[in-house]
């Protein structure tokens, strides 16, 4: 099918595919939807470009694709970590927050530097702050499983920094979801399932992590011109898994009779923790007089989650034991408010323009908490349950898009401009916790705060905001036939930071038919979060003598900080170049390989503690403060270049009276430190050297997350069946930890493969029944050494995308009518 026949498709449903539109105009054309395999809106404006025909690489996961990716209660995360190489989504544990709403990773960036779309509209960030997580430190994510994956329709991965068409953080590329837009019929599905493992290091055969999801959506039509309403709830409940060795009582505890009577029992539960989520949502648009049409969607999520925390043994200066006398694990906990609601209306501006217009608003709202706790230092007064603080970011957008066709002098065909604007606001706030949370109470030999906490201060509550405006132009077309061309400019200015400029070009070239090559260059940005400008966190105890002592998380602006070498956040600045080539040498069969190189300027990330002798003589000399035991702060310390390929492969052939699909799916990464800044001249000057990053941080941003990972799919499908087998090669991944003096243990776990499976039967009158199961071969990651495993405690790390819960499975019922 050509370009233009597929132009003529789309037109009889739809007016443009810009960036705001959603996706409810693809459904114009049944034939259009049966004969193109993706029509791709997201990095393009153009209405013509499918995933091969694009001038950078774009993922399109269907519904099914995803619904087979997530087993019983799976997520939107799991499934696009099950089908995507190139996005890791690790299983974070005993890691504050964390582990409670997890941080994604696309080509092996941070979790920030990827920018998430729903229907072609900026999403919210979480308000949650990672301070604890080894994946993510220091940021912001997108919380990918508030957003349901019952109402995903499907979704495109821009794999192409893309700054000069969506502004901040979309260094590593652009993550857009699309939701469901039928506008009849609807669906009921229940599915349950459970980790069924033999775990060796227990030598003990564990079934845990039980869980159960209820799903069910409607659509229906709404006046005579394709207007829709469609809506779906989601509940999922999970159970935690715990995947603790035999403990081997530290050799800093106490070596008492109460201690070493816990020893060999599993008294740690790193794994994934207890969760409940109902999620809502609804996708709709009304058609009105003339060319007008009004759209609105929306998300919500409620959740309650608990986290694993370290254990606190019988005798120990942690415990109270009139209150734990057994010792104690206590347990975060986090309550997760997520809501997005967007409204707009698009159609024709002019004879010869087409607009959309929209009003985004979102929100997150995280409640901080640690039960099964205490403060040891209130003694037998203390509660053992603690609010530890809460976190809050809005943004508020105001988008206008406006797309017409111009004719070129030069141009084979006439080409696409874009034009648009953008207004933000976004705002961040933090709440102090309960006084107990963070109280150093009168018994002078026992840690002060909740453990497993403490919570924030009331002197650390602070409320920031910023506003954003910015103004973007692209042209898009056909040079020639073979050759087309995407020029883009934008220009942003924050009021917090100043200004940036970004800019791309990209190009396909076809050399034959079927043939193609392609590539882009351009420069991105990221803004500094509200939160790595403004978030301050304390914790007070007492030092030598029983004396108050503090370690503060301060914002940069702080006089202290700035004190000590700190500066104003810069924007993270990147230069990105990727070139790659496209083939369909044979009927059905698909290829894509894309390389690329990603420069980034002053990255953001967390210092190490600076302190010292001479550090608190100086605070005393310049600010009269006592008692001040380290700082950390944000810094723009080091520049990285992350290089690495993507390869896509597929087949499609008549087998069997069915349909018989094979994917393949790699990607390789690599990031290198290419700049240290060197250490402030204050600092110098008090001795204190090579603070601005350490071991641990450099770590995670070069060799922390896998650097290679293969995903081999095979599908077959007829009208009944539907069976699915997928083979994963998890790479490499090294942990490094920095416990002072030198001593440095350091790991590198072994690639390990991972076994999918599912068979659904479809039977007549819209009944689907389907078991599966994910990591059949019941595989882990490798043992951690001695130096790592903390005693025998935790003996698996939670780097390794396959996770440490073992094997899983899973049975599902649908009907759909």
């Amino acid at each position: 099918m050509t370009q233009h026949r597929i132009a003529r498709l789309l037109s009889a449903g739809t007016a443009a595919l810009a960036l705001g539109a959603t996706d409810a105009t693809l459904a114009a054309s049944d034939e259009a939807t049966a004969t193109i395999d993706s029509i791709v809106v997201t990095g393009s404006r153009s209405r013509s470009r499918t995933e091969l025909t694009t001038p950078v690489p774009v993922d399109v996961l269907t519904q099914e694709d995803l619904r087979r990716a997530a087993p019983a209660g799976g997520d939107l995360g799991d499934a696009l970590s099950a089908l995507l190489p190139s996005f890791n989504f690790p299983h974070q544990s005993n890691s504050g927050g964390a582990d409670h709403v997890r941080a994604a990773q696309l080509r092996g960036m941070s979790p920030d530097q990827v920018l998430v779309l729903v229907n072609g509209k900026r999403r919210h960030t979480t308000a949650v702050v990672n301070l604890e997580s080894k994946i993510g430190k220091g940021t912001n994510p997108v919380d990918f499983n508030s957003i349901p994956i019952n109402a995903v329709r499907r979704v495109e991965v821009l794999r192409d920094g893309a700054g000069a068409q969506y502004g901040s953080d979309a260094i590593a590329g652009v993550i857009n979801v699309i939701l469901d837009n039928a506008s009849t019929g609807g669906e009921v599905e229940a599915s349950y399932g459970a980790h069924h493992t033999d775990f060796e290091p227990t030598q003990e055969t564990l079934t845990d992590g039980r869980t159960q999801q209820l799903q069910a959506k409607y659509g229906l039509r709404v006046g005579n011109n394709g207007g829709f309403a469609r809506a779906g709830i989601e509940y999922a409940k999970r159970g935690a898994t715990n995947r603790a060795g035999a403990d081997q009582i530290p050799f800093f505890e106490n070596q008492t009779p109460p201690n070493l009577a816990l020893q060999g029992q599993r008294n740690y539960a790193p794994g994934d923790g207890e969760s409940e989520r109902t999620n809502l949502w609804f996708n709709s648009e009304l058609p009105f007089a003339g060319d007008l049409t009004g759209y609105a969607f929306g998300t919500y999520t409620h959740a309650d989650s608990s986290g694993a925390a370290f254990f606190r043994y019988p005798d120990s200066s942690a415990n109270v034991p009139s209150i734990y006398p057994s010792g104690y694990r206590p347990q975060t906990t986090g309550i997760n408010q997520d809501l997005s609601l967007v409204a707009g209306a698009r159609g024709k501006l002019a004879a010869d323009w087409d607009f959309d217009a929209s009003l985004n608003w979102g929100q997150n709202a995280f409640e901080y908490g640690v039960r099964n706790s205490l403060n040891a230092s209130l003694g037998t007064d203390s509660p053992t349950r603690f609010h530890l603080g809460d976190f809050q970011f809005n943004q508020l957008s105001a988008n206008f898009d406006a797309t017409r066709e111009v004719a070129l002098p030069g141009f084979s065909a006439p080409a696409t401009l874009a034009l648009g604007a953008e207004a933000r606001r976004e705002s961040f706030e933090t709440q102090a916790g309960d006084a107990a949370s963070y109280a150093v109470g009168p018994i002078v030999d026992a840690p002060g705060g909740a453990q497993a906490g403490p919570g924030l201060q009331n002197g650390d509550a602070v409320s920031t905001s910023r506003n954003i405006l910015g103004v973007y132009a692209d042209l898009s077309g056909e040079l020639t036939r073979k050759l087309f061309v995407n020029v883009a400019a934008r220009y942003d200015h924050y009021s917090d930071f100043g200004d940036a400029i970004t800019g791309k070009l990209s190009a396909r070239y076809e050399v034959l038919p079927g043939y193609a090559l392609r590539g882009s260059l351009s420069n991105n940005f990221r803004a500094p979060s509200l939160a790595q400008s403004g978030f301050s966190f304390t914790v007070t105890d007492r030092g030598d003598g029983g004396a108050l002592s503090q370690v503060r998380t301060l914002p940069v602006s702080n006089p202290i900080a700035q004190a000590l070498g700190a500066e104003d956040l810069k924007a993270e600045k990147s230069q990105n170049v990727s070139f790659g080539f496209t083939a369909q040498p044979a009927k059905g069969f698909d290829l894509s390989l894309d390389f690329y190189q990603i420069k980034v300027k002053d990255r953001i990330t967390l210092s190490e503690r600076i302190s010292g002798d001479a550090v608190n003589d100086y605070l005393l000399a310049t600010f009269g403060v006592t008692g001040l035991d380290g700082v950390n702060f944000f810094t723009n310390a080091v520049d990285t270049r992350t290089r690495g390929a993507d390869l896509v492969a597929s087949w499609k052939t008549p087998l069997v009276g069915g349909q018989f699909n094979f994917n393949v799916a790699a990607s390789y990464s690599k990031t290198e430190l290419t700049r240290i800044a060197d250490t402030p001249a204050k600092l110098a000057a008090l001795g204190v050297g090579n603070v601005l990053i350490g071991t641990e941080e450099k770590n995670t941003l070069t060799s922390a997350a896998p650097h290679r990972r293969e995903v081999y799919t095979t599908t077959w499908t007829d009208s009944h069946w539907a069976l699915l087998a997928r083979l994963t090669r998890h790479g490499t991944t090294t942990r490094v930890f920095d416990f002072g003096d030198g001593y440095t243990p350091t790991q590198t776990y072994d690639a390990q493969y991972q076994v999918d499976a599912e068979v659904e039967y479809k039977f007549a009158g819209g009944l689907a029944l389907a078991l599966g199961g994910t990591n059949l071969t019941d595989a882990y990651p490798s043992r951690s050494i001695d130096d790592i495993s903390y005693f025998g405690n935790l003996p698996y790390d939670v780097l390794s995308p396959i996770g440490m819960n073992g094997a899983y499975y899973y049975g599902r019922v649908r009907f759909s009518f």
